[in-house]
């Protein structure tokens, strides 16, 4: 057996003569189990909210979305859509306009996107199930789909057959307008669905269909703005870019979710990663009780480690006993610190213990990733802690 392992096992699982000694082990100990369980706890809460956070724009944005390098707009020919629909690992795609327009309603005005939709959108998107009142646009039609919050503003009703709701889109061309009153395509459209997602997003778009929305912006009928795609379960997303770029001759820009709001998830891991570094601080605080015990471990000890010495063991391996003894004390620390974060998370998601509100519980998620995450922290900073605290042994100390 491993002499320094076997004597760091016997420090560990014995007690000193000396109570203070003892007390001091346990205070020690009761930080590594403290900060590890609430280490692991604050990860899984952010883990929670970063979920939560993006499930607001997880169902609604597509996997993929295809705008061109070249210009606001680029035409997609039926060879393309076939080659699109033929791609592997593409489940559904849809063809979409998206201009800022103005909006008129009983007086009121609001400059915001009208997004164009083809048939097909439903499959890329969930928008259709976030429906507050009304339902989906039908094609071909006049009919629109307006966030709560536009809804709001206006304080706009559906089917409102007594008041116009108006869309006002700049007339493409040159030169200098000398009827502003031509200067506008312009249209009456009717709303028969609000859907609701969150604050931003209640007041960004309103939906038309793909047809209108190429009518008033004087597109051709195969102009569009951008492509939206559902990938496969499973599917290559790498492998289906290559493919996009191929198809239109790299003559377009392909993002995913994360670069559709990269400056959500920039901000989310950000906290994530400060959140993770204060309370690592405050693990670092707690294991300069670790260093403290072992330095009184070393001190108590000194006469057998004299003996030891004296016998032929080295100072290497007489500092390794205490390096091993105080990593560990920080690997089982750890682990019963885990377990304890481990079994509060599953009650949380279980029994919804903390709430943030009445009705909503604070969202937390058990995750391997985080488990490692605690474990390496522990047992990394346990080790350091234990090297300062052994290199007290030497041959000064026991002379």
């Amino acid at each position: 057996m491993n002499f320094p392992l076997y004597i760091a096992k016997r420090y560990i699982f014995s007690k000193s003569k000396n109570n203070a000694i003892n007390i001091i082990n346990r205070i020690a100990s009761m930080g590594i189990i403290v900060g590890a369980m609430a280490l692991f706890v604050v990860l899984s809460v952010f883990t929670g909210l970063k979920e939560f956070s993006l499930s607001f724009t997880n169902d609604i944005d597509p996997d993929l979305k295809v705008n061109s390098t070249l210009g606001k707009s680029f035409f997609v020919v039926p060879k393309q859509e076939k080659e699109i629909a033929a791609i592997e690992g593409v489940a559904s795609y849809s063809k979409v306009i998206e201009e800022r327009v103005l909006f008129t309603f009983n007086g009121k005005q609001e400059v915001t996107f009208l997004k164009g939709v083809d048939s097909a959108f439903n499959t890329v998107s969930d928008y259709n199930k976030k429906l507050y009142n009304g339902q989906w646009l039908k094609s071909d039609t006049y009919q629109v789909v307006v966030g709560y919050g536009i809804a709001q503003k206006f304080s706009m009703g559906l089917l409102d057959y007594n008041n116009a709701f108006e869309v006002f889109v700049p007339k493409p061309g040159k030169g200098a307008i000398e009827n502003p009153a031509q200067a506008f395509n312009k249209t009456d459209v009717f709303p028969v669905g609000i859907y609701a997602i969150s604050e931003d997003l209640d007041s960004k778009y309103v939906f038309a269909d793909l047809g209108l929305a190429q009518e008033l912006l004087e597109y051709k009928s195969n102009q569009i703005s951008s492509l939206e795609i559902k990938l496969k379960q499973g599917a290559d997303e790498s492998a289906v870019i290559e493919k996009l770029q191929s198809i239109f001759k790299n003559k377009i820009t392909v993002k995913n979710k994360e670069q559709l709001n990269e400056a959500l998830y920039k901000m989310l891991n950000t906290e994530n990663i400060a959140v993770y570094l204060i309370f690592t601080l405050v693990i670092v605080v707690a294991l300069f009780n670790l260093i403290g015990a072992l330095i009184m471990m070393i001190l108590d000890k000194k006469g057998n480690l004299k003996t030891l010495f004296n016998l032929g063991t080295g100072i290497k391996d007489l500092r390794n006993i205490f390096l091993l003894q105080g990593t560990l004390l920080s690997f089982f620390g750890g682990i019963i610190g885990l377990l304890l974060g481990i079994v509060f998370v599953l009650l949380q998601q279980q029994y919804e213990l903390i709430m943030i509100t009445p009705t909503l519980a604070y969202p937390v998620v058990f995750t391997m990733e985080n488990v490692l995450i605690v474990m390496a922290t522990i047992v990394t900073l346990g080790f350091i802690a234990s090297l300062i605290a052994s290199s007290r042994v030497s041959t000064k100390l026991l002379d």
